[in-house]
């Protein structure tokens, strides 16, 4: 199986910047293989208190296509690194309706965004953005 640990989030300002990063190791079971970090997609989701949670972003196993919620767009950027089995959430310009307990996650499908679409989550981590 794959296990997923992120790094990251805190306290910040409305209009500051955090990080999280999601190390991924382990593998899919899969009847030859198993499929890795590069033959994955990665996403993020995130729960505000009182919340169901909710789709942020998800980049694609090679890195060329990613998706954003709308209200994170041009705000957020995911990426990741599959030398590094290393994927990353810079989120700036924060605002306080950010604020939530975020999660990585790994998905077998290409931008799928619904929460059953992804299998092996990390731990959450909080961000708290304060205005």
């Amino acid at each position: 199986q794959v296990h997923l640990v992120q790094s990251g989030g805190g306290l910040v300002q409305a209009g500051g910047s955090l990080r999280l990063s999601c190390e991924a190791s382990g593998r899919y079971p899969d009847y030859n293989t198993g499929r890795t970090f590069g033959n994955f997609s990665m996403g993020w989701f995130r729960q505000a208190p009182g919340k169901e949670r909710e789709f942020v972003a998800t980049i694609i196993w090679s890195g060329d296509h990613t998706y954003y919620t709308d209200s994170v767009k041009g705000r957020f950027t995911i990426s990741r690194d599959n030398a590094k089995n290393m994927a990353w959430l810079q989120m700036n310009s924060l605002e306080p309706e950010d604020t939530a307990d975020y999660y990585c996650a790994t998905s077998l499908s290409y931008g799928d965004i619904r929460r059953v679409a992804f299998d092996y989550w990390s731990q959450e981590t909080q961000v708290t953005v304060s205005s």
